[in-house]
């Protein structure tokens, strides 16, 4: 991920050095920002391409950051959720409609999605702005007498393609708030979201939030699967470039490839940031909600695959307190949060369907160097909050002047096969209080934990699987490992006694004849809670 000689010397003070404003007039799109259309006898422009975003980017970065967007009618800014979603987009007006197998449609401003984003077309004919009309929305009754200029704008967009049936297209990708954005395959509901950047997440000094500001939409051919987006991300620190490719399917894929340009010294910077919500599962106590679903979940735990070659699993928890872990790698191979339960009997709800809310996995390209990937859990408590956070967080130090650049490929996916993990995986995690003679024993834990998969499926329980266990601040006692003759899977039992009052850090994993048959299950129990 360090930065390379070819962006530093973007940054570099030249004698002819344009501002941002003045490069905006030259460059393809300036027709749309209000510059003169040029004449048929004008020499031909250059194409827009990434460079042409990574220009920009480098030009913002220069100035102070302010935000540019135009006001919104209080009316707007007081819609309550539910309010805010009774507006609809007119399918007629959708984008690209009829002419390729992908369409875009767009949001209205309102409710806390009050920045507006400018969105620009690019085609063989030049780059074209997007209008606005407040026509293209169908506003619910109690806004009938609103009357919104022309010049409001649109708060973000949704790219759609027709995933499970033909001439029927849905939401593959879609942009809403700062840098949000949501990625969908065949058969799965809106649940976890990924973010462009995160800066100073969970820190004292409190959280930086960038926006995209500027939206480009290469037009696609009329048979084409895959569509590119370019993005203009600013913020106080930080303006950034960012090119998204969308392939659509069974697992959708997003290559996201981005340059940053840091205004400032960054403490804390979060790349390829995931946020989902955790409100109970197995390992919670369900009582602390009075709520009747078995589970409320997007994710269920965070997956890593190490620069090493080790995968790790971490199921997530909902803190009494804010808990911030950073697994500490060089090169990562991947990390996501997952959604593992895929049974309707694991939620019961009809409506928020949670087993069908996908998993998201973030897979490097090229090499990040040393870092580690950091997981933020927040308490919780309702299944609106938004209260787990994934991200990773190079070594190296950000600083100003200095761009920086990542590419990763982001997966949405169901059921994933053997590719994360290809080996045996952790199915449940349950927590439980040790009793002895049917008094509880204050201060101690039995966990008992769920292996299934790869090549556990095929072991016979007379073969010597062994559970190693570790604890670090604890004490760990009666290790018993068996395979369960009503399911296949292999369940570990072990009790912990902490040490003292600190945090207890636990890893256990499967292996036979001393080879490895399983990912290697983390957890963190804070004693007392």
């Amino acid at each position: 991920m360090a930065s390379n000689d070819r962006l530093r010397e973007k940054l570099v003070t030249q004698k002819n050095r344009i501002s941002f404003a003045a490069f905006l007039t030259l460059v393809p799109f300036a027709c749309a920002l209000g510059a003169a259309a040029p004449v048929r006898d004008t020499p031909p422009q250059r194409p827009f391409t990434f460079a042409t975003v990574e220009h920009l980017a480098a030009l913002r970065a220069e100035h102070p950051y302010h935000v540019h967007s135009t006001p919104l009618p209080g009316v707007l800014r007081r819609l309550s959720y539910a309010q805010y979603h009774q507006i609809h987009f007119r399918t007629a007006d959708a984008l690209w409609r009829g002419r390729s197998l992908f369409d875009v449609q767009f949001y209205q401003r309102g409710f806390a999605f009050t920045r507006q984003v400018k969105i620009f077309t690019v085609s063989a004919a030049g780059v074209q702005a997007v209008r606005y009309s407040p026509s293209m929305f169908e506003f619910p009754r109690f806004l009938g007498g609103l009357r919104l200029s022309d010049q409001l704008g649109f708060a973000g967009l949704s790219v759609r393609f027709p995933l499970e049936r033909p001439g029927h297209p849905r939401s593959v990708l879609a942009f809403l708030g700062a840098t949000y954005f949501r990625v969908l395959g065949r058969n799965q509901t809106q649940g976890i979201t990924a973010r462009g950047l995160a800066v100073d997440t969970a820190t004292t000094g409190g959280e930086e939030i960038p926006y995209f500001t500027h939206f480009w939409l290469v037009e696609p051919t009329p048979g084409a699967r895959t569509m590119t987006i370019y993005a203009l991300l600013d913020g106080p620190s930080v303006a950034g470039a960012y090119r998204f490719v969308v392939r659509p399917g069974n697992i959708t894929q997003v290559t996201v490839s981005a340059v940053l340009y840091p205004r400032h010294h960054i403490a804390k910077l979060g790349i390829a940031p995931l946020t989902s919500m955790f409100l109970y599962g197995r390992n919670s106590a369900r009582r602390r909600f009075e709520n009747w679903r078995p589970q409320v979940h997007d994710s269920d735990g965070l997956m890593m695959h190490t620069g090493g070659g080790e995968w790790l699993w971490r199921p997530l928890r909902n803190p009494l307190r804010l808990q911030v872990n950073r697994f500490m790698d060089e090169n990562p191979a991947g990390f996501g949060l997952i959604q593992r339960d895929r049974r309707f009997a694991d939620y019961e709800d009809p409506e928020a369907r949670y087993e069908s809310r996908p998993s998201y996995w973030v897979q490097p390209l090229g090499h990040w160097g040393r870092g580690g990937v950091e997981l933020v859990e927040i308490p919780g408590e309702a299944d609106i909050d938004y209260n787990i956070d994934a991200y990773w967080v190079p070594s190296a130090p950000v600083r100003a002047g200095q761009p920086l650049a990542f590419s990763y490929v982001l997966s949405a996916y169901l059921h994933s096969g053997q590719r994360w993990p290809p080996g045996g995986r952790v199915v449940a995690t349950r927590v439980a209080p040790v009793l002895r003679a049917g008094q509880r024993i204050g201060g101690e834990r039995q966990m008992l934990i769920d292996f299934a998969g790869g090549d556990l499926q095929s072991l016979h329980g007379s073969q010597p699987v062994r559970a190693v266990v570790s604890g670090l601040g604890a004490h760990i006692f009666d290790v018993k490992t068996e395979r369960l003759a009503e399911n296949g899977h292999w369940r570990v039992r072990f009790r912990v006694q902490p040490a003292g009052g600190r945090p207890v850090d636990l890893r256990c994993y499967l292996e036979l004849y001393g080879a490895p048959l399983s990912e290697t299950w983390t957890y963190q129990w804070t004693p007392g809670s």
